[in-house]
């Protein structure tokens, strides 16, 4: 009984040396992050992370103590060869947890759960750069090799020198091991084990984050996979439609900025396209000159926001005016994507012929199912194209699939409706164009992708400019979403959400105007379809940016967390940690906004 019981305490100080390694490994490798933290509030992000340490090795001790309990009764070396391979292939399952979360934070500001797994296939490994995956793959390697020769060393003699023992003292290590529960619940009252209980810090969510214990996180994640269930008493009903109704006053009328009825129109969404690289919008010099260029010759709003982070999130906040959600992806469900209300489908209605035209692969992220619902009449996608273009590792560069796009407008009957979404300023940043910025930095990378992606919308508008139909044509160039670069912004960050709205075109009657009004991707709907005497009130959560009625204002989110944007005031609010992380110059009646606006975004998700 001794000799098990100091294997079960070796194994339980095993564990938790291991959960704390990759604690300090997750800091240094996001070392720009962790240098924004005090060394108290590093210390505390090991100390409070303590807890959730203790309930994964709860399950992994839970486990063990199970098989040491066996040991009493069936004789044998089996013991050893068993606890040995379940300690190595949970060790090398988390380590690989450990890996891939160093560096998709970076990218994402959250700690990894199952949203990965996701964009699992369709090219979502094209985005990992060479040099990343020699660092995280050597970072993997040196904490296997550590942790298993600690393993040998420490562990594994005792495992092999194990004698049998007294048959009734296995019932008392069965009591120890079912113990390891108290360990797992983290409590004992009827809280149970969450994030929650390693937040600390009331401004700093990276300090937060950090005290998570990733390998948790995600097999918890996992757990609850396919089951989404917003809370429905978030903020309080009656007030929630109180607070929706003033952010969205009804209005009856427009100031129209198009010269025809019904003009072609062109929606370009441009990947990662944050303002942060557009000198118009306070961005770098340099990166966009034919974005600049362009909007002189138009209308551009330069307080415009994306909804969310990804792409997936980015379509559906464009084309069906719907939110992204703090902790899920509706294009992910299939089933609630059909009740949206659809962009698309509305042109269609007013006699609009569609299209779809994207370089990459339509089922990545479950886009064909989502295009599909929106009822595009035809869809272009990477396949569509020769071979010896397809060449990224995202598809088809977006030069190439800007000449087919003008290709298809040359046999489009009038009035058309295409919807251009590109590529090429996805990581990893490989453009087939001289890079302008030499530095080797990551955001000199980014730049010199968005620099290209930038030329060839600018060539795509020349051309558009040479035909017939260009006075009767309507141009909307945004953003599928913002970026961490430049400067790798943190998840919360405004900028990391502040995206270009620029309309342009011969059917536009105003020329070099900047509009400051605050606004969101879910605006652009509306905004459109009342140009076209076609607003649609079935578009919950767009307001059209033209009305004579308007309470500007733009929500984004991030995981587990929103941000609301009104006129020179911002709050953002951690629902985890269920406080504002931020707030600039707002008051109460602007807090209850927010809330009412998440409150009401919860409950249209679940009833869908």
């Amino acid at each position: 009984m001794r000799e098990r019981l100091w294997i079960f305490i070796k194994l339980l100080l095993y564990w938790m040396i291991f959960m704390t390694v990759i604690r300090i490994c997750f800091l240094a490798y996001n070392y720009d992050y962790s240098a924004q933290l005090t060394f108290v509030e590093i210390m505390l992000s090991l100390m409070y992370g303590l807890s959730m340490d203790l309930s994964m090795t709860g399950y992994m001790l839970l486990l063990s103590g199970l098989l040491l309990s066996a040991s009493l009764l069936i004789k044998g070396r089996w013991i050893y060869y068993s606890l040995y391979a379940v300690s190595m292939l949970a060790l090398l399952i988390q380590t690989f947890i450990v890996i891939v979360d160093v560096e998709l934070y970076r990218h994402w500001g959250f700690r990894m759960n199952n949203t990965p797994l996701f964009y699992m296939g369709s090219g979502a490994v094209g985005s990992v750069d060479v040099w990343v995956a020699v660092k995280v793959l050597t970072l993997g390697v040196i904490l296997a090799i550590v942790f298993i020769w600690l393993f040998n060393r420490w562990i594994a003699p005792g495992l092999r020198n194990l004698n049998a023992g007294l048959k009734k003292s296995a019932l008392l290590f069965l009591l120890l091991s079912a113990s390891m529960i108290i360990c797992i619940r983290g409590s004992f009252t009827v809280a149970t084990m969450n994030t929650g209980f390693v937040y600390f810090h009331t401004s700093k969510m990276y300090a937060n984050h950090a005290a998570i214990n990733v390998v948790w996180n995600f097999f918890r994640s996992l757990s609850s996979s396919g089951r989404v269930e917003y809370p429905e008493n978030f903020f309080d009903k009656n007030l929630t439609e109180q607070y929706f109704q003033e952010l969205y006053p009804a209005n009856d009328s427009t100031t129209k900025i198009i010269a025809v009825d019904k003009p072609n129109v062109i929606l370009i969404i441009i990947e990662s396209y944050t303002a942060s690289v557009i000198e118009v919008l306070g961005g770098a010099p340099g990166i966009t000159p034919r974005f600049n260029e362009l909007s002189k010759e138009g209308i551009l709003f330069d307080q415009f926001y994306a909804s969310g982070d990804r792409t997936d999130k980015g379509l559906s906040s464009v084309l069906s005016a719907y939110p992204a959600q703090p902790n899920s992806s509706i294009i992910k469900f299939p089933g609630k994507t059909q009740s949206l209300p659809s962009l698309n489908r509305k042109m269609r209605a007013l006699g609009y012929k569609t299209s779809f035209i994207y370089g990459g692969d339509a089922d990545f992220a479950n886009f064909r199912s989502y295009i599909t619902a929106s009822g595009f009449d035809a869809l272009t996608e990477d396949e569509d194209f020769d071979d010896e273009l397809n060449n990224s590792k995202w598809g088809v560069h977006d030069g190439f699939v800007g000449l087919r796009a003008l290709q298809e407008l040359d046999t489009a009957k009038a009035p058309y409706f295409k919807v251009w979404l590109t590529q090429s300023s996805h990581e990893p940043f490989d453009v087939p164009a001289a890079p302008k910025f030499l530095d080797n930095s990551l955001d000199h990378h980014f730049f010199n992708s968005c620099h290209y992606t930038d030329s060839c919308v600018g060539a795509f508008i020349d051309k558009l400019k040479q035909r017939d139909d260009w006075d009767k044509t309507l141009v909307i160039i945004t953003a599928d979403h913002g970026h961490r670069l430049p400067g790798n912004q943190i998840l919360q960050s405004r900028e990391r959400f502040r995206i270009p709205l620029l309309l342009i075109g011969g059917a536009i009657t105003k020329k070099d105007t900047i509009i400051h009004t605050v606004g969101s991707q879910t605006d652009i709907a509306n905004t459109l379809l009342a140009q076209l005497n076609a607003a649609s009130t079935d578009f919950t959560f767009s307001k059209d940016l033209f009305a004579p009625k308007i309470n500007p204002h733009a929500a984004f989110f991030f995981n587990n967390g929103f941000g609301l944007v009104l006129p020179d005031k911002l709050m953002i609010y951690d629902n985890t940690a269920q406080v504002f992380v931020k707030d600039e110059n707002s008051n109460d009646h602007d807090k209850n906004s927010g809330k009412a606006y998440q409150q009401k975004l919860y409950s249209d998700f679940n009833k869908r």
